[in-house]
Order: structure tokens, then sequence, then C-alpha cells
């Protein structure tokens, strides 16, 4: 080969490198395994949401979506790792409420919920409900809290600065009454005592405390969020009763790292919110009492930075500190 001809092959075989290459960047997504972080162990309400969702994606895709669950610190541990991740849409996190919400009003957490991650797509939530134990003499809200100011109350949350805990601090704010707060490990320990008269009210998620209170040992009083709930269409919403603020919900939804690619995160977000209309999945959350919270992304992250900014406000009136 001459010198002529070697420069020849030599500029097509770097066009043809160049070219697939370009092609390599702008293959459609995804074009291989997503991951979606779940912070907690396998089992619950966050894993249940993690592995519908990735079921979901993955038959619409075409692509392997696994659940990776990575519990630890509250879901500090999850966060980081879906923050530190490359922001190409293959890490992918189911955040909620803890994570997203009461977590940075409450602690100094080495993660900002808004500028830290993209807000991807909401996906569904489930009200929390002002609960007493059948032993306890209170049929109303009007009632539990002339209760309180004769006698002293105790209440129950999964841990402090839980939204279990902040509820019940924002409803003691609401109706200037008094009780002691019994933090737990969790909300199971939590419910088995109130169950028991250890403590005498609470403010569980729905899905947590239903078959409990289908089965009589525990009595609702009223639902947070702006409706009254399909499952329990005979208990009043604050709202109803006059209470202004009560809208927080358990809920969940899927968050990557910071600046992911405009296309990606649109593709995820029309496709998750797809799912959630399908009257199948929509049964399937039903059972858990999630419904779905449809979102556009710009939405989720208003969402999210709202719910930082009502749960650092309310902690800062309170004075809530963890350890206290």
């Amino acid at each position: 080969m001459d010198r002529r001809s070697f420069s020849r092959a030599t500029l097509a075989a770097a066009v043809a490198a160049i070219a697939g290459a370009g092609h390599a960047q702008t293959a459609p997504y995804p074009s291989r395994t997503v991951k979606i972080i779940a912070p907690v162990a396998p089992g619950g309400g966050v894993d249940l949401v993690a592995r519908t969702v990735a079921e979901r994606l993955q038959k619409a895709l075409g692509q392997p979506f696994i659940v990776d669950n990575m519990s630890g610190g509250g879901g500090v541990i999850a966060a980081q790792a879906t923050m530190r991740a490359p922001a190409d849409g293959y890490t992918l996190m189911l955040g909620y409420v803890a994570t997203h919400g009461t977590n940075p009003a409450m602690r100094n957490i080495p993660y900002d919920a808004v500028k830290d991650f993209t807000a991807i797509a909401m996906v569904a939530g489930t009200p929390n409900v002002l609960v007493v134990g059948s032993g306890v003499p209170a049929a109303s809200v009007k009632e539990l809290v002339a209760l309180a100011k004769r006698s002293p109350l105790s209440f129950g949350s999964a841990g402090q600065g839980s939204l279990t805990h902040l509820l019940v601090e924002q409803f003691k704010l609401a109706v200037d009454i008094q009780a002691t707060h019994a933090p737990y490990r969790g909300i199971a320990p939590a419910i088995t005592d109130v169950l028991g008269g250890q403590t005498q009210f609470m403010m569980p998620g729905l899905a947590a405390a239903l078959q409990h209170i289908k089965s009589g040992k525990l009595r609702p009083l009223a639902v947070t969020g702006n409706k009254r709930h399909a499952v329990l269409p005979e208990v009043p919403t604050f709202e109803e009763l006059g209470f202004s603020g009560f809208t927080a919900v358990q809920w969940y939804g899927i968050v990557g790292p910071a600046k992911m690619p405009l296309a990606v995160v649109s593709r995820l977000n029309e496709e998750i919110n797809r799912a959630i209309a399908l009257p199948e999945l929509r049964e399937r959350l039903s059972g858990e009492a999630l419904e779905p919270m449809s979102m556009s992304s710009a939405e989720f992250s208003a969402f999210i930075a709202a719910e930082v900014a009502r749960w650092t406000k309310l902690v800062r009136e309170r004075n809530i500190e963890i350890g206290t």
C-alpha cells in the first residue's frame, strides 16, 4: 500500500470510528439494564412501589429494570449512592416522604433533596390517619381534644422526625394540646403499643393501619389529604373539620441524579404516568391503600421543594430535634 492509499484508509477508519461513536451516543434509552435503588430492606410499601414501577418500565421499555435494596441511615445511604451515580438514567431511586421531605427538615444530611436530584415522576401516595385505640373514649377529633385537655395522653410514631411524628406535632399545635411522644423504631411496634393501650393515639399511614381499622382495634377519626379516601368513605378529612394545612401524605416517586438528560426524564415520566393510569396497576396499588399521583417532572420537583419547606417550618416552630 502506497502512502496515499494508507492515508485514505486511515482517514476512512477514523471517519467510521467517529460515526460509530456518534451512533453509540445517540442509542435509544434505555439500551441496557436500569437500576432502581430502594432505600429500605425488602418488604413494605417503599419496596412494593419500587418493584411495581420496575416491572412496568421493563415491560414498556424492553430492558431489565432491577431493584437494588440499599437500607441504612434512614435512606441517607441510598440517597448518596443515587446522587453520586452518573446522570445517564441508568441509576434511579424510589424517593419518598422521608428521604425527600422529613429527613432534610430534621437532620443534617449530606445531600440537598432538591438540588442534588432530578425529580422524574411521582407515583403514588397514601394519607395518614388519626387513630385511637379501641379502649380510648373518643369517637371524634373533638372528643379526643377534650380528653387530652382533661388528662395526659401519649402518642406513638415510627421514629423521631418521621412523618408520623411531625403530623402529630402539627395537630397538637392546631388544637393547642399537650401529649407525650413515644418514638419507636418503625411503625409496627408503634401500632402494637396503641393497640395494647400503652399509648392512646397516633397518625400512621393508612396502608399500615388499615387492617387494624377493619378489625375494629383502631378507631379512625380523620384523614389527611384533600379528599376522603375510598376505603374509609365515612372518615372526614382534617380540612372538613376546619383544620387547614393537613394535606400531607406518605408519598413515593422516582428520582435520579441531578442534571439528567431532558429526553430521558421525559421518557420515564411519560411511561410512569401511563403505567399508573392502567386499571390493573391502580387496583394493585389500592390494595395497599395507595392512590396514583400523576405529575410532570417540574410539578414533582416543586412538590419536593414544598415538602422540605413545610416540614422545616414545623420543626423550627416546635423546636424539634433528633434524640429529644
